[in-house]
């Protein structure tokens, strides 16, 4: 082996020049300048590898140096295999134009592949450790940052309507009162309404923030008189859509609970696909379901308006997601927070015929049992 050791050392300048001519390199690679120094690095670890003087554990740390390097640089990997590949065949092209005898050339061109493989190896494999770590760390950065958007906006909801609500609530007794006093007057009934509609909208940033979960009562009501309620409440939107309503509602059915929030996951999900009528031509319609079987109450809300992309089904519950120009993107997060302090579950399946949003509540004595609390 001496003479081939000898061999290579005299070709060392040829083949890292070689190298250096053919190899991938990006132009943002930061260490671009320095690429055929690896190339080096790795003949003489080969040249080493044929005189004992390199052990495996030596040419897998020179791997995980390179791919380290790699990383920082933020190359593709598959340039980085290309160029690895390259300095292996231009080691093998030279050794094959050696006046060797055929039993050194065969046992030589083992051991290039022998050091090759183990570098290859443990290279990609400690890049592909790296690049999930880096992964790893930009999620738990992402989720802090969500944590810290989200704490944020329940300090702005709490601020918001400690000095906001105290003058609707106001507003609201005095109209009230105006109706009362005068029962002919126009556009009160619109008045009172639309400042019910603004106290909605005030409460879902008020369910966001954790002050807005003291001094409830807890209470057994009926879904058909909550329903009941809501559509009245809604009457003035679901005319304005023409939107036909029908409820399919067992009159037995109830829950325990926070009655308030319940009827605001409700209003929220009607409210939602009034809008998507809203922007459908022809028969407009929303069936409500509520029917309870195998000790689980279930409720569905379908409308035949426009449908959701599959790709947004995943995320429509996320806070601050939207598709609406001037949406907050707490809606349906909202209902979903609301709908799991209930020991419930809620989903949602669209299709170009229809989108359904379907709720299910286990039995009061279920609930017992899964210890529920509030968060």
């Amino acid at each position: 082996m001496d003479e081939l050791t000898t061999f290579l050392d005299e070709h060392e300048a040829a083949v890292v020049e070689e190298f250096r001519a053919q190899i991938v390199v990006s132009e943002h690679d930061q260490f671009r300048d320095f690429i055929h120094l690896n190339g080096q690095a790795m003949y003489r670890m080969v040249v080493g590898y044929f005189r004992e003087q390199i052990t495996q554990e030596e040419i897998r740390q020179l791997a995980r140096k390179v791919a380290n390097e790699r990383n920082q640089a933020d190359i593709n990997i598959g340039d980085f295999v290309y160029n690895v590949c390259l300095g292996r065949r231009l080691i093998l092209d030279l050794l094959q134009r050696g006046s060797f005898p055929p039993s050194i050339l065969v046992s030589a061109i083992v051991k290039v592949n022998e050091c090759f493989d183990v570098f290859l190896v443990e290279a990609v494999s400690e890049y592909t450790t790296l690049k999930n770590n880096d992964l790893a760390e930009k999620n738990l950065f992402i989720e802090r940052s969500h944590k810290d958007r989200l704490t944020i906006l329940g300090q702005m909801a709490s601020s918001f309507v400690h000095e906001f609500r105290n003058p609707l609530t106001s507003i609201i007794g005095f109209s009230k009162l105006l109706k009362e006093d005068h029962p002919d007057l126009p556009y009160v009934d619109i008045i009172v309404n639309e400042l019910y509609q603004l106290n909605y909208r005030v409460s879902q940033f008020l369910l966001v923030s954790k002050k807005g979960v003291i001094q409830r009562k807890s209470e057994a009501f009926n879904f058909q008189q909550l329903f009941e309620e809501i559509l009245a409440f809604l009457y003035p939107n679901i005319v304005d859509v023409n939107a036909d309503i029908q409820c399919r509602i067992d009159p037995l059915c109830e829950l325990t609970g926070y009655r308030d929030e319940i009827k605001q996951v409700f209003i929220n999900i009607i409210s939602n696909a009034l809008d998507a009528l809203q922007r459908k031509s022809g028969s407009k319609m929303i069936e409500i379901e509520v029917l309870q079987t195998n000790g689980m109450t279930r409720v569905s809300i379908s409308n035949n308006g426009v449908g959701i992309p599959p790709d947004l089904l995943e995320v429509i519950f996320e806070p601050f997601f939207t598709t609406k120009e001037l949406g907050t993107g707490i809606g349906l997060y909202v209902c979903k927070e609301i709908i799991e302090r209930h020991a419930g579950t809620i989903s949602c399946e669209s299709s170009e015929e229809s989108t359904t949003f379907t709720m299910q509540f286990s039995t009061a004595e279920q609930r017992k049992e899964a210890a529920y609390s509030v968060k």
